[in-house]
Parts: C-alpha cells; structure tokens; sequence
C-alpha cells in the first residue's frame, strides 16, 4: 500500500464519501480496458475517504494524447442507463465541492435528452430557485433549451450510455510522474452512467493544458459525432447552473447567456 490521502468532512451528506469510494472503484475497473489511471481506494467512513496520494508533475502532450485515448476507453466500458450510479452503490449521488454537494439524480434514462433534461438541468436549476440565484423565468429558458434538445443534439442523441467521471474539470485531472512515465490520474468524480461528450466539455470549462492533444488522442480511439464542438455549450449547462446554485453571481448570467445562444 502506498502512501495515503485522507479526504474529510465532518456531518457530510449521507453516502457522500461511499459514492465517491465506489465511483472511483467503477471508473478503475475501465483500466483493465485501456481506461485511465484512478486513485486507489483504501476504504471510507461516513465522514472521510482514504485514498492513494498521488505525486504531481507537470503534463506533456505525449501524458495528454495518452490520457484522451484512455478517457475513450474509459467512457467505452459503458453503463447500464443513462443517470446510472456507480456499480454496487444504491444512495444519494452528488456534484459539487466537498463543503456544498447537492444530490444528483440517478435513474433508468435511455436516450440523453431525457436524462439531460429530467435528470440534471429541471433538478439543478429547481435547486437554484429554492435557493434564490435562478427565477421562474430561467426555468422557462431552462425549458426552451430542452425543446430544442433533440434537434440540438443531432445523431449524439443516438450513443450509448458512456462510463463518464461526471465532474471532469482540469483540477481533477492529476498528473504524475510517480513510475517514472508522466501519466494522468483521475480524482474526486461525481461519477455516472452519461454522455461521454459531458467529460469533454467540462474539460473545456475552465481551461486545460493539451486540450488539443487529450482531444486527439480521443479521438483516436473513438471519434467524436459531428458538430461536437457545437454540442460543448449543451452538455456545460449542468455545471455552469450548479455553480448558479454554489456561487450565484457571474455564473447566473453566464448560464442565461449559454442558453439563448444555443436557442439562436
């Protein structure tokens, strides 16, 4: 056993680090497959998470196309519906930061735009209306986009559900160079049966060293629908509303503006 990390809340949400524990173990298992590497999981209470401490290093675009390929990989090993928990967890599911996750819903949802539209965007900006960042106005617009869903999405609307780590943003993709080869390593997901163009945009969200080469290695071992560029704004919505919900402020017309350009 390596060294350890441990990950504490103290009072957090029932199952949140259990979640957290076996999403890591479902998202591992892709490595048999060619998936990424994952923090190792020690074990886990109902206040922390013991995990693998991981050395960092600095990305290189060999490290970045060797992870796109393997965040294909990943995404291929698949789950059983769209809005899937992780294998073996029955619980709350949940998305954001350690100090303020809300639930995310799990469910049966066989095409994207249903599970888009029941199981992330109604929830997240209902959530932020209870909480008085979003309005009744930005549920209609919320609604207008979800009309809009099947012919935005296009033959995306077609794919299977994809194994995805759910909050794919560049802060939980750690790189290491602790084997002596620079690799990335996958931490904290809000993993679930998804679309696997949702780890992709988050990628894009909030700036990610190689996007390029993690793009093309990607793309090497599963190619993208066409208009996937085009199809980033549709699936960053969910996390642009949920920071709606955490932050409030800029993020509130960022989400208004994300949804009229997609109703353009």
């Amino acid at each position: 056993m390596g060294a350890e990390y441990r990950k504490s809340r103290r009072n957090a949400p029932r199952g949140f680090f259990e979640c957290e524990g076996k999403g890591l173990e479902w998202l591992g298992e892709a490595q048999a497959q060619g998936g990424p590497r994952v923090v190792k999981v020690y074990g886990w209470g109902d206040d922390y998470l013991d995990i693998e401490r991981v050395t960092p290093a600095m990305p290189t675009g060999k490290a970045a196309f060797e992870f796109g390929a393997a965040l294909a990989h990943m995404h291929d090993a698949g789950a059983p519906y769209f809005g899937s928990a992780p294998k073996g967890y029955d619980g709350t599911c949940y998305f954001g930061p350690l100090q303020d996750p809300v639930p995310m819903d799990t469910g049966e949802w066989r095409d994207p735009a249903t599970y888009l539209a029941e199981g992330r965007l109604r929830p997240m900006v209902q959530m932020g209306i209870e909480r008085g960042s979003l309005r009744d106005a930005d549920m209609d617009l919320t609604n207008e986009v979800i009309d809009a869903l099947p012919e935005l999405l296009g033959r995306a609307g077609e794919d299977r559900p994809a194994r995805v780590h759910g909050d794919l943003w560049s802060g939980n993709v750690m790189w290491t160079a602790d084997t002596g080869e620079t690799q990335a390593v996958l931490i904290d997901p809000a993993a679930h049966g998804g679309h696997r163009e949702e780890d992709l945009a988050m990628l894009h969200l909030f700036g990610m060293s190689y996007l390029t080469e993690i793009t093309d290695g990607y793309m090497s071992v599963h190619p993208l629908k066409a208009g996937w560029q085009e199809r980033i704004t549709i699936w960053q919505l969910y996390p642009i509303a949920g920071h709606c919900v955490f932050f409030g402020g800029g993020y509130v017309s960022e989400y208004r503006q994300m949804c009229r350009s997609l109703l353009r």
